[in-house]
């Protein structure tokens, strides 16, 4: 009696667990974990009827106001960021991604200045990647190798804003692919570098309930702390707004893949490619990415 008892506790609790955050390219399309109340229109005999005035208090705008695309002044003013320092140099060598000196969830410390992004990232990596930074603290580059995305959207952001904090250099190599919410991350560092035959894709989020973005008003928080995420890591509201958009252009079921100069036009390096319009492979379902000269323990 005492076991059935269990498992039906078991199965009540399973009904009403909160869903867990992801945004990632693999196997197995993980949900994000934001939730809220959907924006319902109005009809009235099959018209849509237009919203009611709503008298707000004034607020003093500030000197940007114009271009956010919320219908309210930014809630709050971005992060401040540390003092940039510019490296020494960005190390381009090639290294072998599969030994390290240490390994502290997705992040595989290489040698004391470099360390590989291996792995998704989750609830559990802003203490893995902590912990690294406490016990490796002269890391300056992060190499970007195999990036699938995130199990937790708001642990991701967390990351991108240590690796900012930590002044990280971001690579990708030559063998480097970077999806879905692995971008933010790239977004993070202090300068970005992307090595011809990188590949990155991206793709809208959905929650546990099957909505995505396009699903809430831009002024939404589900919406809102990307935008403020992109604006703390240095993109104008512009910017941040087009970034966005552009993200997801393509329903979380696909994806739009980018080569090396696609990508380099949203980290403010110019190119010859990225001065004329940039050609986009055509979306399609995520595959399965395999490397036959690339092996991860």
């Amino acid at each position: 009696m005492f076991r059935i008892t269990a498992l039906i506790a078991s199965a009540v609790g399973s009904l009403f667990a909160a869903p867990a955050a992801a945004q990632s390219l693999t196997l197995v399309n993980l949900p994000v974990v934001y939730v809220a109340s959907p924006v319902v229109q109005e009809t009235h005999q099959g018209k849509a009827i237009a919203p009611k005035a709503v008298s707000r208090p004034a607020a003093k705008l500030q000197a940007e106001t114009k271009q956010l695309a919320a219908v309210r002044p930014q809630a709050h003013a971005p992060a401040a960021l540390p003092v940039w320092k510019a490296p020494a140099f960005v190390d381009r060598r090639f290294r072998n991604y599969n030994r390290g000196v240490a390994q502290y969830g997705p992040f595989r410390v290489l040698d004391d200045r470099r360390v590989a992004l291996v792995g998704e990232t989750d609830a559990t990596t802003p203490g893995y990647f902590r912990a690294m930074m406490r016990d490796f603290p002269d890391l300056e580059q992060l190499d970007m190798v195999e990036c699938p995305g995130t199990r937790d959207d708001r642990a991701n952001l967390q990351v991108g804003r240590m690796i900012r904090a930590a002044g990280l250099v971001t690579h990708v190599p030559a063998v480097g692919s970077v999806r879905s919410g692995a971008v933010e991350l790239f977004l993070a560092g202090v300068e970005r570098d992307i090595a011809q035959g990188a590949e990155f894709a991206v793709h809208s989020w959905m929650d546990a309930y099957g909505r995505e973005a396009d699903d809430f008003a831009m002024h939404a928080q589900e919406n809102r702390q990307y935008l403020d995420y992109y604006r703390e890591m240095g993109m104008s509201a512009e910017q941040a707004r087009s970034f966005y958009a552009f993200t997801n252009s393509v329903p979380h079921a696909r994806a739009l893949w980018l080569d090396a100069s696609d990508m380099r036009r949203w980290t403010g390096r110019k190119t010859q490619r990225a001065q004329s319009p940039a050609r986009y492979q055509q979306a399609q379902p995520a595959p399965t990415l395999t490397y036959a000269n690339v092996t991860f323990s």
